[in-house]
């Protein structure tokens, strides 16, 4: 049915309005999941891209180099009069195509159901959890063990890993350093790309190049203010101890004394020969710029300063457009840090339970609660009379928990045994137990506690220690037996 140039762009132009239509009532379904949100711009990007790919060809078609189109329109205008026959035979090939094809019935509505249902397959690792994280293990082992970085854990290189103005200028034009961040843009690109299938980052970085490339040119790019064109052993971030100043020598024989090791570790060319060798190829940097050097210098896979220098404003640029799930990578790694595996296991499934799709058919109804009751197990508010039986109007404060308010008699005897309270009292440097039971205040707690520290310090005191037998065997304390003596009851 298709087999004339006029019929497939009738079709392409079917399959764009359906696109279309399709967009337009995904993005009418308002999904309160993470999950939900996620798959409904991965659809939509999907087709996005198909209807690019389709307009791509009508426009090839209605260019129209071959004269292909036009020949068709021609022959479809029969200037032989046959204008008729030609009508016919084309009725005859519609007819015969739904005579072989009698499923393909486009006289009832199209169902989209299945369509707007579709969970497009998105890759992320169980770091990730879909994209509300990120993942940075590989590049961290990577920085850990390369020349260019140190050791330090990981929460430490979640806070650091941006700070690439801290890397020597030597290990900049290194190869270990050029795929370190190639790696690292190559993730954090992928990790936006599936996060936000519909952010325009192309554009980003097509802006990004341009005004990089005039910010070079004066010298305005930050940790490249000379361009790199300074020495290539002259230059250092931290002062270590294998950054050479090649100034301070006047031949290459002098710089042949640091030895074979220094020599290597600052030289950004080729590294290989004798020392004498690699100290002349060091010496020529002294009044030769690096970018004025001969290309043989060079060692194989060396990286231009330019491609260095738009590689880092690329990460930085994801850094800033990722800002939110990097501050959550690092929340999430330091509360990891800091739970008992129960609390893992609780968040888990509070995750879990957060991905299971909301019923369509259930409708979210607005529940009138000028009282702002609590709400039952079903959802509404609980009467009126259960508020007050239980007394849930009453508010009790608790200090040591930081001045928390608790609802009910029945929550607030509760949260002493809960984890705000014993951290309060954690805090103060007091035990939590039963002697400190309905204590709330500060200053009430320091002084039962200075009491009972006093009370247990031990010593000999006679009024209470000392004690006393009556005639009829009673034994008294010092204290009590004058008293009842004095009062003549003994």
């Amino acid at each position: 049915m298709a087999d004339n140039l006029i019929e497939q762009t009738r079709g392409l132009h079917e399959d764009i309005e359906r696109l279309e239509r399709l967009n337009a009532k995904d993005l009418k379904q308002e999904d309160k999941t993470h999950k939900g949100k996620l798959m409904q711009g991965h659809r939509v990007r999907k087709r996005l891209d198909m209807m690019q790919e389709a307009s791509r060809k009508l426009v090839k078609m209605y260019e129209d180099d071959d004269n292909s189109r036009r020949g068709e329109i021609a022959a479809l205008a029969s200037a032989d009069g046959n204008a008729f026959g030609i009508f016919y035979d084309r009725l005859k090939e519609v007819r015969d195509y739904h005579r072989r094809f009698p499923s393909n019935d486009v006289t009832e509505a199209e169902n989209d159901e299945a369509a707007l249902k579709q969970e497009p397959h998105v890759e992320f690792t169980g770091e990730e959890g879909l994209g509300r994280t990120l993942d940075l293990h590989e590049h961290f082992q990577s920085f850990v063990n390369a020349k260019f970085g140190r050791k330090l854990e990981y929460h430490e290189y979640l806070a650091c890993f941006t700070e690439l103005g801290a890397v020597p200028r030597q290990y900049k034009l290194a190869k270990p350093y050029s795929e370190y961040t190639k790696a690292l843009q190559a993730y954090l690109e992928s990790f936006y790309e599936r996060t936000q299938p519909m952010a325009p980052l192309g554009k980003h970085f097509k802006k990004l190049e341009e005004e990089l490339k005039a910010q070079f040119d004066a010298g305005a790019v930050p940790g490249w203010e000379d361009k790199g064109m300074g020495p290539a052993g002259a230059v250092s971030a931290d002062g270590t101890s294998g950054i050479v100043d090649v100034d301070a020598f006047e031949s290459p024989e002098e710089l042949e004394m640091i030895g074979a090791d220094r020599l290597k570790e600052a030289l950004g060319l080729k590294c290989g020969g004798t020392q004498g060798d690699r100290a002349k190829r060091l010496f020529i940097t002294k009044s030769t710029p690096l970018d004025q050097l001969d290309k043989k210098l060079f060692a194989k896979g060396a990286t231009t300063i330019a491609s260095v220098a738009l590689t880092e404003a690329k990460i930085y640029k994801l850094t800033s457009l990722l800002d939110n799930a990097i501050a959550d990578t690092k929340g999430k790694i330091e509360k990891k840090q800091t739970q008992t595996y129960e609390e893992m296991q609780a968040e888990q499934e509070e995750a879990e339970a957060e991905l299971v799709p909301v019923d369509s058919d259930e409708e979210d109804e607005f529940i009138y609660n000028p009282l702002k009751l609590p709400l039952g197990w079903d959802g509404k508010p609980i009467p009126y009379w259960l508020y007050k039986l239980h007394g849930l109007n009453q508010e009790f404060n608790c200090e040591i928990c930081g001045n928390h308010s608790y609802w009910g008699r029945r929550a607030f005897e509760k949260h002493f045994k809960e984890w705000r309270h014993q951290n309060g009292m954690r805090a103060l440097g007091i035990p939590n137990n039963k002697c400190f039971y309905e204590v709330v205040k500060i200053e009430d707690a320091l002084s039962l506690w200075k009491n009972m520290v006093d009370k247990n310090k031990g010593g000999f005191k006679a009024e209470l220690d000392e004690e006393f037998e009556d005639a009829h065997g009673n034994v008294y304390n010092r204290k009590t037996y004058e008293d009842l003596k004095r009062q003549g009851l003994i």
